[in-house]
């Protein structure tokens, strides 16, 4: 089980140095976009396609994954270093301290003790989906978009510690997959850092505005 879990987070770090590389290659050559995007669902379905003995295939397709995912969230990451350096620093550093804190949490609780949660946070994920739906065709409101910023992230937390719970539970029923693990946690690692950044980024730009009204 220990073992199993050094595996997961291990290849957890390998994959996020892999999405830092990603990111760097947009800054460089800027490559991020729908293509990456359409390259990271197509690399995760042929990682999840792929059978469990082809280890080293498994394991290459991750690392692809976070590199094409890297990539997309590109333009967010440049954006935020040209405003202020110090908010992508804050966002990645946060993101890791609520991974970590959350991730323990479901680690030192009783077993399945969190999983009933996933029906909620499915619930949830479909109330996203259907309100980003309608709000690319009728347009939506600031409102709106705070709300899907903030239950986003709401949602996304959750899925750390339901996650993290399912692995154990999975581990413990004989489920060695360490990549699939990991992919899992880093979907969600990914998710909450977007959110995170995107958040710290709005409320700096109303900050620029209020003291620009000020000396107005």
């Amino acid at each position: 089980m220990i073992f199993l879990i050094l595996q997961v987070y291990l290849s957890l770090c390998c994959a996020l140095i892999a999405s830092a590389a990603g990111a760097y290659l947009h800054l460089l050559w800027n490559i991020g976009g729908l293509l990456t995007t359409f390259a990271c669902f197509g690399s995760i379905i042929w990682l999840l396609s792929a059978p469990s003995y082809e280890e080293k295939k498994r394991v290459s397709l991750l690392m692809a994954v976070a590199l094409f995912q890297g990539a997309s969230i590109g333009p967010l990451i440049d954006l935020a270093i040209e405003i202020d350096p110090s908010i992508l620093v804050s966002a990645f550093v946060g993101t890791a301290v609520a991974f970590g804190c959350f991730s323990a949490a479901a680690m030192l609780a009783r077993r399945r003790e969190y999983l009933y949660l996933g029906g909620v946070l499915s619930s949830g994920l479909s109330i996203l989906f259907w309100l980003h739906f309608a709000s690319s065709l009728f347009g939506g409101s600031t409102a709106i978009f705070k709300f899907e910023l903030y239950f986003g992230l709401l949602v996304f937390v959750g899925y750390m510690v339901v996650d993290t719970q399912d692995i154990i539970e999975k581990a413990h029923l004989g489920d060695r997959d360490y990549v699939k693990h990991s992919l899992l946690l880093f979907t969600d690692f990914a998710a909450v850092f977007v959110r995170i950044l995107i958040i710290m980024l709005k409320n700096s730009a109303e900050k620029s505005e209020k003291k620009k009204k000020r000396r107005n």
